[in-house]
């Protein structure tokens, strides 16, 4: 009874404290183009170079959709210093007339204000788009520190300028044009949103370009960029004229190169629906000498994340794959999945369909039930006919595809490292620490540091889910050290031998006995240090292990703030500050203590504040198909054989260094 008049107490002082501090003041209606520069990871993805040049590619679509549908054949795209990026096209030019509804406002300000306004939600002005919701050009506009755009229509230029979101121009008509007609683009991102060192990159920017012009063989991309921008080893020429008239064909064949292929003759192809239900472009073949990729595509937009069409475009190769081993008498066949057939596969596919369905505004991922359909009407009858026109080719591809299904059944059978026997193995002081668990499905291995931590790790954690390797010191650096170094090293060699899923080449998923590997360390630069130490492993010995998602960073606390029986964590420095102004009255007396290491924090505050969903933070590890190249250059130079190349990068970089702990 004292227990539940407590409970009443306490929420009787909360509600009376909550009624007097929250009232109709509190409030707030956000108008405008004002949601998007308050939340900009809701419209771009976040505020980082990604998102950055998110706003070049809703440009970039939109006239690519005036090109696709027939009213454009060029486009330009130019950038310049001062992070200044134009975007022109030669299309029918966004209307200038005052709209019907919000009159006298011209149609070009309701669109570049205004959310959710544009010409793609009714069929009559596209017949396809990548843009779906209105959004693009009025999120560009809010997002940058100023935009003009010029309309060449009806014999007539107009003009208007925006500064974040907001005209400070009326629409000005600059007098007659002739031969010129369409919408130029001309804008700079703004710092406030993005930061001072944020800045468009030429090659990025280039290779959206020579994409686009692939995707669609009617549209002519003219390139240029300000010699002055690309800088030492970059290869992005200044300018450039992209035109590509055998699409995607051309495009798989420029991306493998002379590798070697199982079959002479890529399977590609191009089918627009007669019932009019969309377009499907695709080019793929069969290279054991370079990696597997699946580049998609939906309206032009690129699709990293796969999605409807993919799934069509790899069940239907299979299918055929099987029926066509049903007509031979090859009983192998009927084993072969998706998987087999694009284990080995370098594959792009594209899409246009009238008003597709994205997994949010970045558009990662396709989710259109119509588009899984069309793309398996066209590919598995297009690829039956592929197979029967070559029986050679078809034979071949076929054994080469069985070869892949029989190992990956002989993996599954196989196990190289099972549960049972890594546990018999490890069974060494501070040494794993399994879980119960019979499978990898949501299990988790915490990589901590030393025998303290791994102590305390082990009382915290989830004894059924949850196993913890700790290891001791700082581990072999493999960006650096030799090959025989790495084979000797005792931490590195039970790690592998944890994971049971084999490194570089012979890395398997499904051998993998974990379904997240966490890095745990310290909140210090000595465990910043162990944790770079280790994603450089991963990311030189295990690459696909990040690519399928399956590394993240734990999040534990630095400091502990306590005032009466209150108590919260921060992770640095400037949370603690944001804490103490936030969670105590000013003239409170805080006690504030600093954990020199997780084998400092009790169990249960190490559980609840690092290692229990729900409660904890994780940060997943992942790297961009596009920032491969800059991040092979980063790990080199930091973390590689030569220190002048770490000299030259401090050098370099100091002036932005903060907050340093020594």
């Amino acid at each position: 009874m004292a227990r539940s008049a407590a409970k009443s107490d306490l929420f009787d002082r909360d509600s009376d404290d909550s009624s007097r501090a929250y009232s109709a003041k509190d409030i707030e209606v956000l108008e405008g183009l004002e949601p998007v520069r308050r939340r900009p990871g809701m419209y771009i993805g976040g505020t980082d170079e990604r998102a950055l040049h998110h706003l070049a590619a809703e440009i970039i679509d939109n006239a690519m959709d005036e090109a696709v549908a027939g009213h454009a054949s060029r486009i330009e795209i130019e950038l310049q210093p001062g992070n200044i990026l134009t975007v022109r096209d030669n299309g029918r030019g966004i209307p200038v007339d005052p709209h019907p509804k919000y009159k006298p406002k011209s149609a070009l300000e309701i669109i570049m204000t205004t959310l959710h306004s544009g010409g793609k939600f009714q069929a009559g002005a596209y017949e396809t788009s990548g843009g779906l919701h209105g959004v693009g050009a009025s999120v560009v506009n809010a997002l940058s520190e100023w935009l003009e755009v010029e309309v060449a229509r009806d014999r007539n230029l107009w003009s208007q300028k925006y500064e974040r979101g907001h005209p400070v121009t009326k629409l000005k008509e600059l007098g007659a044009v002739h031969n010129r007609r369409g919408t130029t683009v001309r804008f700079k991102p703004d710092i406030k949103i993005f930061g001072p060192d944020a800045h468009f990159k030429p090659n990025r920017l280039y290779k959206t370009a020579r994409s686009k012009a692939y995707l669609f063989g009617g549209v002519e991309i003219r390139w240029s960029c300000d010699p002055s921008l690309i800088h030492g080893s970059d290869t992005t020429p200044a300018e450039e004229t992209l035109h590509f008239p055998g699409g995607l064909k051309d495009f798989l064949e420029s991306t493998i190169g002379k590798a070697t292929t199982v079959t002479p003759r890529p399977f590609s192809g191009r089918v627009e629906s007669k019932e009019g239900k969309g377009i499907v472009e695709w080019a793929i073949t069969w290279s054991p000498s370079i990696d597997p990729f699946m580049n998609s595509y939906c309206n032009t937009i690129p699709t990293p994340q796969g999605g409807t069409h993919d799934n069509g475009f790899r069940s239907s190769l299979a299918r055929a794959l099987r029926a066509h081993g049903e007509l031979t008498n090859n009983r192998k066949a009927g084993q072969i999945t998706a998987d087999d057939v694009m284990a080995q596969a370098q594959a792009m596919l594209s899409v246009f369909i009238r008003d597709p369905q994205f997994q949010g505004q970045t558009k990662d991922k396709l989710s259109s039930p119509e588009a899984q359909r069309l793309v398996e009407g066209v590919i598995k009858d297009h690829f039956d006919h592929w197979l029967a026109d070559s029986p050679v080719d078809a034979n071949r591809l076929l054994g080469f595809t069985i070869e892949q299904a029989e190992e990956r059944i002989r993996r599954r059978q196989e196990k190289e490292v099972s549960r049972q026997s890594a546990t018999r193995k490890l069974r060494l002081p501070g040494k794993l620490a399994d879980c119960a668990s019979g499978t990898s499905e949501d299990t988790e291995l915490f990589l901590v540091e030393g025998d303290s931590a791994g102590g305390s790790a082990k009382q915290a954690r989830d004894r059924s889910t949850q196993a913890v390797l700790p290891l001791r010191g700082k581990i072999l650096n493999v960006a650096s050290a030799a090959a025989g170094k790495l084979a000797a090293n005792q931490e590195l060699a039970d790690l592998i031998q944890a994971l049971g899923c084999g490194t570089g080449e012979r890395f398997r998923e499904e051998d993998l006995r974990y379904d997240k590997i966490i890095i745990m360390t310290d909140a210090d630069v000595d465990g910043a240090h162990i944790a770079s130490l280790l994603v450089t492993f991963f990311y030189r010995e295990l690459p696909k292990l990040i690519d399928k998602g399956h590394l993240y960073l734990a999040m534990p606390p630095l400091y502990r703030l306590s005032h009466g029986g209150k108590s919260v964590y921060a992770r640095d420095d400037a949370h603690r500050d944001q804490l103490t102004k936030s969670e105590f009255k000013a003239n409170a007396k805080i006690e504030i203590s600093r954990f020199k290491g997780l084998g400092e924090m009790m169990p249960a505050q190490l559980k609840e504040t690092t290692m229990k969903p729900g409660s904890r933070t994780l940060l997943k590890v992942v790297i961009a198909d596009d920032d491969r190249e800059d991040t092979d250059d980063l790990v080199e130079r930091l973390m590689g054989k030569k220190p002048e190349l770490r000299f030259q990068y401090i050098q370099e970089h100091a002036q932005f260094a903060k907050d340093i702990d020594v």
